[in-house]
């Protein structure tokens, strides 16, 4: 699969160019030459010999950046000065920091904030200690978790590794739903340490966060996490995968006209997130699932490859007994959901489907499938890339839903909580909007996560999960509680 140039690889070219006329007509012609995409080119300084020039381009990958380098190094008259990764440069000293709300200028500020006076509410929330989620940061603090054992697609790369993405993970809580994050990297991969550890500090926070933990131990962090503690456990990758997943299958199902009880939806991969779709489709009412490993159909008997966790999907799933490769359960599927490896669907797999296949192909950075070789076939098809059109990003998802259980005190976030999330996602697109290519809104739409929050407000309150009744504030009027 061809990728095109995109800002992950974007980096900043210092050129110092003989100054005369045709110059920078030059390097961008050599860019292009090699594939590159400009970005910004700015002036840095010039006389009449030398100019500075910061030339910002757009590569596939670092091979490709350092091809283009190399092009633009070979021109006559052009010098790089230096080349600066754009990406590896917004890391520096890491992407957030901790910042105070209220400033310390007198010594009245100092006897309210410290001592003496925080005496009074630390012992105000000693009597009663619900008080901290209202006199401490706990009201609005996610804690988000990892052990650093399935980050991204990259792996088990470790803890210290799997901090950027934390981080990264923090940025858009508070950047789209003004939730307060905090990454927790532990060096363990030991359930019991995992489990204790968080249990632990959980006294500072409101929620956690559990991220890019492998499977099937995710599972049983976060079950034993649930029954220990009284704050929300969310494992994003699974299920913000879930809630993203079922908001875009309510609305492709608009599109092609079907049924959500009558459609047949083959899930391949049986990871955190294949397992937590399958459950989340289930319950909205999908009536024939067939999950799919390395070893093909998932059925009631099967001893290859097999866990408690798949051995749950053999039981509640593929109700007819398809056994085979996943080129034998995709036949007649109405749905195809991969949370797999690239390149594991074939053209004739999908030509293979009901009529109208919805094809959401998510293995990252490379689908399942490449969309281009089925929008011939596939009536929809999604991807978890930011360059295809529908975009299942758990960003729609995870900041709203954290947003309102912090809201609403919720002790828990559960099914009726997911679903109204999915609901509010899906309609974000309006019946005007709703097309083949618009089935999801888009991540920066600011009114997703307030909309998302909303809906699970009142599904804890209706369910029982929120320890508070709650009105819904503005994310501006919030910062200025």
């Amino acid at each position: 699969m061809t990728h095109t140039p995109n800002p992950s690889y974007s980096f900043t070219l210092r050129c110092e160019l003989d100054n005369r006329p045709g110059m920078l007509g030059m390097i961008l012609s050599a860019v292009g030459a090699v594939g590159g995409d400009m970005g910004h080119i700015d002036i840095v300084s010039a006389d009449r010999r030398i100019m500075v020039r910061d030339i910002t381009v757009n590569a596939i990958d670092e091979r490709h950046a350092v091809k283009i380098v190399d092009q633009v190094q070979s021109l006559l008259g052009v010098r790089v000065v230096n080349v600066s990764d754009r990406t590896f440069s917004a890391h520096m000293g890491g992407k957030i920091e901790i910042a105070n709300k209220i400033s310390v200028k007198t010594r009245d500020d100092l006897s309210m904030v410290y001592t003496p006076g925080v005496a009074r509410v630390c012992l105000a929330i000693a009597d009663e200690p619900s008080k901290a989620f209202s006199l401490t940061i706990r009201r609005n603090m996610v804690a988000v978790v990892t052990d650093g054992s399935a980050v991204l697609g990259l792996g088990d790369i470790g803890p210290g590794a799997a901090l950027p993405v934390m981080e990264g993970k923090a940025m858009l809580f508070k950047e789209f739903a003004g939730v307060d994050a905090f990454p927790i990297c532990l060096q363990t991969h030991d359930v019991d340490e995992i489990v204790a550890t968080v249990e632990r500090i959980s006294t500072s926070f409101g929620g956690i966060n559990l991220e890019d933990i492998s499977a099937p131990r995710c599972f049983e962090v976060e079950e034993r996490l649930r029954e220990r503690l009284d704050i929300p456990v969310f494992h994003d990758d699974q299920h913000g995968t879930a809630v993203v997943v079922l908001a875009a299958l309510l609305n492709a199902l608009k599109i092609v006209h079907k049924s959500i009880d009558e459609i047949r939806v083959v899930v391949n991969g049986m990871g955190a997130a294949g397992i937590a779709c399958t459950k989340t489709l289930l319950a909205a009412g999908v009536g024939d699932i067939i999950g799919c490993d390395r070893e093909g159909a998932i059925y009631d008997g099967r001893t290859t490859d097999m866990n408690p966790v798949k051995q749950w999907i053999a039981r509640n799933t593929n109700r007819k007994g398809v056994r085979g490769t996943l080129h034998t359960a995709m036949m007649g599927a109405d749905v195809f959901l991969g949370v797999s490896a690239p390149g594991v669907v074939g053209v004739e797999d999908v030509k293979n489907m009901a009529p109208d296949p919805i094809v959401f192909a998510l293995a990252n950075p490379e689908p399942e499938i490449a969309p281009e070789d089925i929008y011939g076939c596939a009536r929809v098809v999604a991807t978890g890339r930011s360059d295809y059109p529908n975009q299942i990003n758990n960003v729609l998802c995870f900041p709203g839903i954290f947003r309102g259980a912090l809201d609403c005190q919720a002790t828990l976030i559960n099914e009726s909580m997911k679903k109204a999330a999915a609901k509010a996602i899906a309609e974000m697109v309006s019946s005007e909007e709703l097309s083949e290519e618009y089935i999801v809104p888009s991540v920066f739409n600011r009114q997703v996560s307030d909309a998302v929050a909303r809906a699970v407000v009142e599904a804890a309150m209706a369910t029982g999960a929120a320890r508070r009744p709650t009105v819904r504030l503005h994310p501006s009027a919030r910062a200025k509680e």
